[in-house]
């Protein structure tokens, strides 16, 4: 492996710890990073669930040692989003090159605009549901969120928040709480499945998962208000970049 991929990863997954700290979203610069490097498709998926699982891991230990678990309705969910992702990761390295190459093309865009529009997409409408209700709409939101993240990832965390506070009504707390679970059961699942078909560049994974706790602990460390502000206009570059790569064939 040539070093320039690792000039080019580690800034970028560096940078994607960074914003995912402040606001989320660092799977749509972590991820074409990679690809902007020259990481075959496949690979990239792969590898960057090595890097962006150790932030993710170290999050989740910090959220959940000062937060309640409902673990009723958390290990089943976990169950179920192994399951899922473990499905999805299969199904990614059953997709031709061109194909999942062409479909990040759609999906990150729109994954980027729910991104962007979180906070507007999880306001608190009122209205409350059952427990039972609550637990259902989390499991199924663990299967289907963790088949994507599996396939491909960027937005994964994103999709949990607006799907556990607009619809299955938990507090902004539990949904984070449940998100860092899934979230990180779905990455290491997905991890697991990749490196058992050796579709990861451990080398290049590992040096950048230094990178990306970096980027986590000096972003979390900021106390920053409208930090969209920056992760907008970074997540915007970044694909712009990479859709000119994918288009001009470099």
């Amino acid at each position: 492996m040539e070093l320039t991929t690792f000039f080019i990863v580690c800034p970028t997954v560096f940078l994607a710890g960074f914003v995912d700290a402040i606001g989320g979203g660092g799977g749509l610069i972590s991820l074409p990073g990679y690809m902007i490097a020259g990481v075959p498709t496949h690979m990239a998926v792969a590898t960057n669930k090595l890097s962006s699982s150790t932030g993710t891991l170290i999050s989740t230990i910090r959220l959940c040692m000062n937060s309640k678990i409902d673990f009723l309705l958390a290990l089943p969910a976990i169950v179920l989003a192994y399951i899922g992702s473990t499905a999805g990761a299969m199904l990614s390295m059953m997709i031709p090159e061109l194909y999942l190459k062409g479909a990040l093309l759609v999906i990150l865009p729109i994954t980027a605009y729910f991104v962007i529009r979180k906070d507007v997409l999880t306001e608190e409408k009122g209205g409350m549901i059952s427990r039972r209700k609550t637990m259902v709409i989390a499991w199924i939101a663990a299967v289907i969120i963790g088949l994507y993240d599996g396939l491909y990832g960027p937005g994964t965390g994103t999709f949990y928040i607006i799907v556990f506070m607009s619809m299955a009504k938990m507090t902004t707390m539990e949904a984070a709480v449940n998100t860092k679970l899934l979230n990180l059961t779905s990455n290491l699942a997905a991890l697991l499945t990749f490196l058992l078909h050796g579709q990861v560049y451990i080398l290049l994974g590992l040096v950048a998962s230094v990178f990306s706790i970096a980027g986590h602990y000096i972003g979390a460390g900021l106390v920053m208000k409208n930090g969209s502000k920056i992760v907008k206009p970074i997540i915007c570059i970044v694909l712009c970049l990479l859709f000119i790569k994918i288009i001009l064939g470099l």
